[in-house]
């Protein structure tokens, strides 16, 4: 099967800036796929290069086999991207730029799926106001939409949720969701790590334009991450020195990482032999934060990176 992202040996410099140095990533079609790093790593680059806005030094990407350069058209033909930014044209209503939208890829008599699009972004109401009136977080529907317009396979979204609310962070992922059941191939870049973790089957990580973890999510909760004792100590108490050196503390609450429930009754016997008492009590979960800043501080899973 085509897979639908290719992207081999990727590279890209702007001037002194190494912005990718040889990305390797295989998308396979109908995956929900996370892409993840902090500002700078790359990412913003790599799906513009993707789109064919940026023409890459070295190395090949393809989308559902069509070439990025040599075969532009049937390339962009296949892919939507939500941008971060806020691009749109403020002279047009949010029906008119979706006709448009639909112009651009040769698309017409598109109006059932353009209803279909507005009423699953709650746009409905919106259709017929101008752009420039809308809320921020309705203008960041409007782009989603414009994205899902000439219904692509692949679908890229960039940051989609940064800075809007919570009812249409529930409303996009209802839909994206359904999209991805459909069959759509959904790219997810995101700084809101827990629905990289909810929604994403496999997740690449990249720093300094380099891919440094690539794997199910499962996977990397497993390698990277481990359950934590939380712990909030009574007035005046002070953790033993044997355990200060394994703990790590956050606004008055102390985190302690084990592997096995076994262990959790030593570390209470040893709380108790030193007197200290306790407030709170919580067992965490292993999460995607966690095994994050563990990669980007280069430290290795227990099976290896």
């Amino acid at each position: 099967m085509t897979p639908a992202i290719s992207v081999h040996q990727v590279a890209k410099r702007f001037g002194a800036v190494e912005a990718l140095a040889g990305v390797d990533l295989v998308v396979a079609e109908g995956e929900f796929f996370g892409l993840l790093g902090p500002n700078g790593a790359g990412k913003t680059t790599l799906i513009s290069a993707l789109a064919g806005l940026v023409r890459v030094d070295g190395g090949r990407i393809e989308v559902m086999g069509c070439d990025v350069v040599e075969d532009y058209r049937n390339a962009r033909r296949q892919l939507g991207v939500v941008p971060q930014e806020l691009v749109f044209d403020p002279f047009f209503s949010v029906r008119e730029t979706l006709r448009i939208q639909s112009g651009y890829f040769g698309i017409r008599g598109n109006e059932d799926w353009i209803d279909e699009i507005l009423e699953n972004l709650d746009l409905t109401s919106k259709a017929n106001a101008n752009m420039r009136t809308l809320s921020g977080g309705m203008k960041r529907r409007v782009l989603v939409a414009q994205a899902l317009v000439h219904r692509p396979p692949v679908i890229v979204l960039d940051e989609p949720t940064a800075g809007v609310d919570v009812e249409l962070r529930q409303t996009l992922w209802q839909f994206i969701r359904r999209l991805n059941r459909d069959g759509h191939t959904i790219v997810l870049t995101t700084h809101y790590l827990e629905e990289a973790e909810s929604l994403c089957g496999r997740i690449a990580m990249l720093k300094a334009g380099r891919v440094v973890a690539l794997d199910s999510t499962a996977n990397l909760l497993r390698r990277f991450s481990s359950h934590a004792l939380r712990l909030r100590l009574g007035p005046g108490a002070a953790l033993p020195p044997s355990a200060a050196l394994r703990a790590t503390e956050k606004d008055g609450v102390w985190s302690l990482a084990f592997d096995r429930f076994e262990e959790i009754e030593p570390i209470l016997a040893e709380l108790r032999a030193a007197g200290c008492s306790l407030e709170d009590l919580e067992i965490g979960k292993p999460d995607l934060e966690e095994v994050f800043i563990r990669v980007m501080h280069g430290l290795q899973g227990e099976r290896g990176s």
